[in-house]
């Protein structure tokens, strides 16, 4: 009797465990699989700026470099996006840097591995430039999306016989060539490297004056018909520098007259305590005007998003 009572505590216990064990992994499942997807509408607001950047400076449409991106990695949601940084599906031919291995067209391929997404759409561009088979892509206007997207499947980026309309239908779908027509404006008003020296001295003599702002990091400030692109240019930084500098929000992809462009990372601390907000403004619009990162003002304010309100009349912790 002694060791039957035993045996069956003993197995209660296992099976209590068991459950335990069961429940644990239904649940970890569960939460996986709840795991928040980003939608395509996210996914551009996102990237957006970014794309249109890319086409000022590779005159690549913003509209494929963003139907690229969203088709090839589910909006940002793949395995190789998720983990390698690589929203373009871009394989490791000609690449030295980190790779992964994922079931593609063939059982275990390749690709190209990057520090963060920004460099991934970067080396895309770059791709697109530097390889001769593209060539062909960089006589359409770019404003021909169309064009674009037949020329990417003929060139071989993709095996996909319907991977031209994919891509106009991704872009249509989300209204994207109106980011090309943004990128064309910017185009017209950058400076070129062909420019002669009439324009060059143009250009000096309306050059932007460095200025310090009170909390220590330099800036300029906007003109009429400005672009990141030619402030870029000026001040010898990268575009994806400027805009790591500074905090705009996700839908500004034109400069206007007035505005504070850093040209230096802000600081994480001010020289003021706090401020008292004279009017209703976004964490990102408090980091613009004060020079300090959004993300001290969220950990300082415990806030958790860069695009939070915040009334008129809060006191805002800045040190």
């Amino acid at each position: 009797m002694l060791i039957t009572s035993v045996v069956v505590e003993t197995n209660t216990s296992a099976m209590k465990l068991m459950s335990l064990f069961l429940s644990c992994a239904v649940s970890s499942l569960v939460l996986g699989n709840n795991e928040k997807q980003i939608s395509k509408k996210e996914y551009v607001e996102q990237w957006r700026s970014t794309a249109v950047q890319q086409m000022v400076q590779f005159k690549i449409p913003a509209s494929i470099t963003l139907a690229q991106a969203i088709l090839e990695s589910g909006s940002g949601n793949s395995e190789l996006a998720k983990n390698g940084n690589n929203h373009f599906g871009i394989k490791c031919h000609d690449w030295t840097g980190q790779t992964m291995y994922i079931d593609d067209d063939k059982k275990g391929e390749c690709f190209r591995v990057y520090v963060s997404a920004d460099e991934s759409y970067v080396d895309h561009s770059d791709f697109l430039k530097t390889k001769q088979r593209y060539s062909k892509l960089f006589a359409l206007e770019q404003s021909d999306y169309k064009g674009w997207a037949k020329g990417l499947k003929e060139a071989g980026y993709a095996t996909n016989p319907k991977y031209p309309e994919l891509l106009i239908g991704i872009i249509e779908d989300l209204k994207l060539e109106e980011l090309d027509k943004l990128g064309i404006q910017n185009n017209e008003v950058a400076p070129t490297l062909a420019e002669n020296s009439k324009k060059e001295t143009t250009i000096k003599s309306s050059a932007h004056q460095v200025l310090n702002h009170s909390n220590k990091v330099k800036y300029v400030v906007a003109k009429k018909g400005d672009t990141f692109y030619r402030i870029a240019q000026e001040t010898g930084l990268a575009l994806r520098q400027l805009y790591k500098y500074n905090d705009f929000d996700s839908k500004k992809d034109v400069l206007v007259e007035g505005d504070v462009v850093y040209i230096q990372p802000k600081r994480n601390r001010s020289k003021n305590k706090f401020i008292v907000l004279k009017e209703a403004m976004t964490v990102n619009e408090i980091s613009q005007v004060e020079a300090i990162s959004p993300k001290k003002i969220m950990k300082l304010n415990e806030i958790s998003s860069e695009g939070q309100v915040l009334s008129k009349g809060e006191k805002v912790i800045l040190r």
